[in-house]
C-alpha cells in the first residue's frame, strides 16, 4: 500500500458497522461517520443509536448525522474532512450528486447482491426467495442511479437449502469487509478497474412488505420453503388457524422453520396430511411442507412436539389452514 487512505464511512445497522470495524482495523484513516438521526425504539420509544453510531463512539470517530444532504451546511461540513474516498453501506439516504463527486475518488458502496442482479432494498431476501444458487457482495462506484455504478469487485457465496436471510446477512457481512479492504488496496495503488454493469440483466429487490408473509397454500412447497426462509427473522412467513372451539378463534401463528416433503398430494392445498412430534405435514400446489418450528399468538417459538403438548386438539389430519379472514378477529 503506498499511501493510507482517508475515508467518510457511512452505513446504519450491524451489517455496515462490521464494515466499519474493519476500516478501523486497517491502515486507512476513518475521518468522520455518517449515520441517520437517532430514532425512537422500544416501548418507551427512547431515541436510540444505530450500530455503527455506537462503534463510531467507542472508537472516538467524528459523527455527523444530516437528516439528507439537501443543506448547503450539510454540503459543505462533507467537503471539509477532504476526504480520499466515501464508504457508504446500508447508509439509507440518498446521495445527491454533489455529494457523489466531492471525495476525490467519489464514493463506493458495498451491496448484498451480484449486480446487475438485486438492485435495491432486499437484494438477500429476494434472491433467497427467487430460488438463485448463489449470491455475494459488490463494490461499486457510485452514480446517480439505484444501484447502477460502475462494479469494482465482487466475491461470492453459496446459498444453501438450509440458509435463511439471517443466515446469508451473516455470510455477506464475513465477506463484505475483506472485499472491501482489498478494493480500497487496488484504489490506492491507481489499479482499481471499474466494469460497466450490463442494464439487460437487471433485476430489482423490492422491499420487504408485512402483507407478503402471509401464507399461500396454492403455491408450491418449494416456493414455500424458499419464501419462509426469505422471511426470517423479519416478516416471518404466518398463516391464520381457527381452532375448533365454540368460537372458532382465529390465530395468527408464525413459521419459524420448515421442509419440503417430496411426496404426491391428492389434498387440497391447505390441508394438513399428518401431525406427529416430527412436524405438521400441510399440502400445497405441488408437493407438501413440514412445519417445524411454530410460534404460537404471545408465545416464543417451539418445535411442534413441545406445541403438540398443549395444542394437539387443534392440528388434526384433514383441518384446513386457512387464509386471512379480513372479516374476523386474529387473536
Amino acid at each position: 500500500m503506498l499511501k493510507p487512505l482517508n475515508i467518510i464511512f457511512a452505513g446504519t445497522p450491524d451489517f455496515a458497522a462490521q464494515h466499519l470495524a474493519a476500516l478501523i482495523n486497517s491502515p486507512h484513516n476513518v475521518v468522520a461517520v455518517y449515520c441517520p438521526p437517532d430514532k425512537p425504539a422500544g416501548r418507551g420509544k427512547k431515541l436510540t443509536a444505530c450500530a455503527t453510531k455506537l462503534l463510531a463512539l467507542e472508537n472516538n470517530l467524528p459523527i455527523e448525522q444530516p437528516v439528507n444532504f439537501k443543506e448547503l451546511s450539510s454540503q459543505q461540513q462533507l467537503a471539509q474532512y477532504n476526504a480520499d474516498v466515501m464508504v457508504v453501506v446500508a447508509y439509507g439516504l440518498l446521495l445527491p450528486e454533489i455529494i457523489l463527486t466531492t471525495p476525490h475518488l467519489g464514493c463506493i458502496n458495498v451491496h448484498g447482491s451480484l449486480l446487475p442482479k438485486w438492485r435495491g432494498a432486499a437484494p438477500i431476501q429476494r434472491s433467497l426467495e427467487a430460488g438463485d444458487p448463489k449470491t455475494g457482495v459488490t463494490i461499486m462506484q457510485m452514480d446517480k442511479g439505484l444501484d447502477t455504478g460502475d462494479m469494482i469487485l465482487t466475491a461470492e457465496c453459496t446459498i444453501e437449502n438450509n440458509d435463511t436471510s439471517a443466515s446469508l446477512y451473516e455470510k455477506l457481512a464475513q465477506l463484505g469487509p475483506t472485499a472491501l479492504i482489498d478494493t480500497l488496496a487496488l484504489m490506492t495503488t491507481g489499479t482499481h478497474k471499474a466494469i460497466t454493469q450490463n442494464n439487460a440483466l437487471a433485476t430489482y429487490a423490492h422491499k420487504l412488505d408485512k402483507n407478503e408473509a402471509e401464507i399461500n397454500w396454492n403455491l408450491t412447497a418449494d416456493e414455500l420453503d424458499r419464501k419462509i426462509r426469505a422471511y426470517i427473522p423479519w416478516p416471518v412467513a404466518q398463516f391464520t388457524f381457527t381452532d375448533n372451539s365454540e368460537s372458532n378463534k382465529q390465530h395468527r401463528i408464525r413459521i419459524w422453520q420448515a421442509s419440503v416433503k417430496e411426496m404426491k398430494v391428492t389434498q387440497p392445498a391447505g390441508s394438513i396430511i399428518s401431525v406427529d412430534k416430527e412436524g405438521i405435514v400441510v399440502a400445497t400446489a405441488k408437493g407438501a411442507i413440514c412445519l417445524e418450528v411454530l410460534q404460537l399468538p404471545n408465545k416464543k417459538a417451539l418445535p411442534i412436539k413441545d406445541i403438540l403438548n398443549g395444542r394437539a386438539d387443534w392440528f388434526t389430519v384433514g383441518a384446513k389452514i386457512n387464509g386471512t379472514d379480513t372479516n374476523s378477529v386474529v387473536r
